[in-house]
């Protein structure tokens, strides 16, 4: 029996145009081959390895010795006949074990995951294309370690969905405790962190490495800096908690300003160690910056976290805990947040994970409660579900449609339902709805939503948009009066000055058109003469006016839509917040 009309003796063969000649060789190869030898086993969990031509050869030599699977040499037997494509279909079944095993030493790596992922095609070009692979499919895996959460049973209570933003100074280690209590709550897996264990310490980073479940892209990983703002979901008992990484590095407020102004809880991450904490809470520091933002965003409740109690210098020590605290306090106060009611500080450590969950032993003097029980032991927030709808839009892109993603400030919206996207007045139509990620029929006020939308081009959405039920549309315009506190600039400020206004997701540029009056702080009493000028800590009411219409409420109607920040050169210049919109002179 020619050996080939049986079956193509390997799968290298069939693609090369020298195979015949190479068959023809092969009867004696095989007269000199070692049949009793070991079968090569890389991985301790691989099928055991049944080279091609083993198999062919227990047809026509069955004194394999039992060194070949049982099971193999059956099927051979039963199928020997030569099928039409010149393959048997056990020859077929071995040919998927000889890729994983090829893949398995070329691989460079190693291990991992790889024999559960069969990638083919790779692995004729040696060791560095199944490395490129492996690495596509490590970051196929990483994009989408979310949607864990096992979907509640339909008749299980809606858990309260809550918008935590983790804000602070830049390296005060907001992302890795992001990392550390997804992977505390069990949101990413162990082996997807050991793999950014061994990725960070081959850059000599290994400290980072919790960082990177939130830091998905390579420019935040090699920079070891946060830019946009990471996602990340994680349960507990009570709530469902929505985790915004905001980045804490000066240039990137404004992609910060968006992610607070969809929080409802702001964690304030220091950083205790020596030095770091000043540089953080200094004059140009962010942890002012942060906090006063968090703020005028309409975050009610501040958690301050002082991270990195495990250094060396500070080494649980109460008397640091207690001089970050007495600094902050006061600062803390003078942004508008009731230190009674609205702050709690907790020492931690974002990379041990001491005291996020589990209460620490090293740490005799706080007595409270762990980071994670102290969240769900929160209040609920009150939001009314039946207000008109009103759903900032934070991000669009193309997707079999156009996805927008935004948090429901207001009312609900359902599937199918008829909605308006202000300022531009298009009527879209609901498709789908995701509740982080995971598809929903209708969603309340709270939740993080991407919606996909029909009728309306990804292109004619900007963030900032609005969408709002038909029935009651948000208001737009260009002119409105405000009142400001200036909280940081060192010249004066006249009519016609322009800055960059941050209201809910919506930045555009400004300009002061008139000041009105000036408040007085301590009675709240308005001046009868219009000022010519305001300068820092003073309180105004002034009339702006916008370059392009933007959607705004008025504070008192709106609370979420009818506050701002005003930016200018890189800082905050001022907060206030909308009094009343001024109708367009046609």
């Amino acid at each position: 029996m020619d050996p080939r009309d049986t079956a193509p003796d390997s799968w290298e063969l069939e693609e090369d145009a020298e195979a015949p000649a190479a068959a023809a060789g092969l009867p004696t190869a095989f007269a000199a081959l070692n049949v009793n030898a070991k079968p090569f086993v890389p991985n301790v969990n691989a099928p055991v390895f049944v080279p091609s031509f083993l198999q062919a050869s227990t047809v026509e030599m069955p004194a394999s010795d039992g060194s070949s699977d049982p099971v193999a040499s059956m099927e051979v037997a039963e199928t020997a006949a030569p099928v039409e494509n010149g393959g048997t279909e056990a020859d077929m079944t071995t040919e998927e074990e000889t890729w994983e095993q090829k893949e398995e030493p070329g691989g460079g790596e190693g291990g991992g995951g790889q024999e559960d992922q069969g990638t083919g095609g790779a692995a004729e070009d040696g060791g560095a294309a199944c490395k490129e692979e492996d690495e596509m499919m490590e970051e196929e895996e990483e994009e989408m370690p979310m949607p864990k959460v096992a979907p509640a049973p339909p008749d299980a209570p809606k858990k309260e969905h809550v918008n935590v933003v983790f804000i602070g100074h830049v390296d005060a280690g907001k992302s890795t405790i992001g990392g550390q209590i997804m992977y505390l709550t069990g949101m990413v897996d162990k082996r997807t962190l050991e793999k950014y264990e061994r990725e960070a310490k081959e850059k000599n980073r290994e400290t980072w490495y919790l960082s990177w479940a939130l830091d998905t892209n390579q420019e935040e990983r090699d920079k070891g800096k946060t830019v946009e703002v990471g996602r990340a979901y994680f349960e507990t008992e009570k709530k469902h908690f929505t985790i915004l990484d905001a980045p804490g590095h000066k240039s990137f407020v404004p992609n910060m300003i968006g992610g607070a102004s969809q929080a409802d809880l702001a964690v304030l991450v220091i950083s205790a160690r020596k030095g770091e904490f000043e540089t953080g809470f200094e004059k140009g520091g962010q942890t002012r910056e942060h906090a006063m933002l968090a703020k005028t965003a309409g975050v009610k409740h501040l958690i301050v976290l002082i991270n990195k109690m495990d250094d060396p210098t500070v080494n649980w020590s109460l008397e640091r805990y207690e001089e970050c605290k007495e600094k902050l306090v006061p600062f803390l106060k003078k942004v508008g947040f009731n230190p009674k009611k609205d702050i709690h500080f907790m020492p931690c450590s974002g990379l041990t994970g001491a005291n996020l969950k589990d209460p620490v032993p090293e740490c005799p003097w706080y007595t409270g409660l762990p980071f994670i029980a102290h969240l769900d032991s929160l209040p609920n927030f009150t939001r009314s579900s039946d207000g008109p709808v009103r759903l900032p839009i934070v991000d669009k892109y193309k997707d079999m449609g156009t996805v927008i993603l935004g948090k429901l400030e207001s009312g609900s919206i359902s599937k199918a339902q008829q909605l308006v996207m202000m300022p531009n007045r298009h009527t879209v139509e609901v498709l789908s709805l995701l509740s982080d990620d995971v598809e929903t029929d209708d969603a309340g006020p709270g939740e993080n939503l991407k919606l996909r939308l029909k009728g309306i081009e990804e292109e004619e959405i900007l963030p900032g948009f609005i969408l709002c039920s038909p029935d009651n549309l948000c208001h737009s315009g260009r002119t409105f009066d405000a009142q400001i506190v200036i909280i940081e600039h060192k010249s004066i400020i006249c009519p016609g000055y322009n800055a960059v206004l941050h209201i809910h997701t919506c930045i555009e540029e400004v300009q002061i058109t008139a000041l009105i009056c000036l408040v007085d702080k301590k009675t709240g009493e308005k001046s009868k003469t219009r000022p010519r000028f305001v300068k820092q800590d003073q309180v105004c009411i002034a009339r702006l006016r916008a370059a392009g219409v933007i959607c705004l409420e008025t504070f008192k109607d709106f609370p979420q839509m009818g506050r701002f920040t005003l930016r200018d050169e890189g800082k905050t210049i001022a907060i206030g917040k909308v009094l009343k919109l001024v109708p367009e002179k046609d």
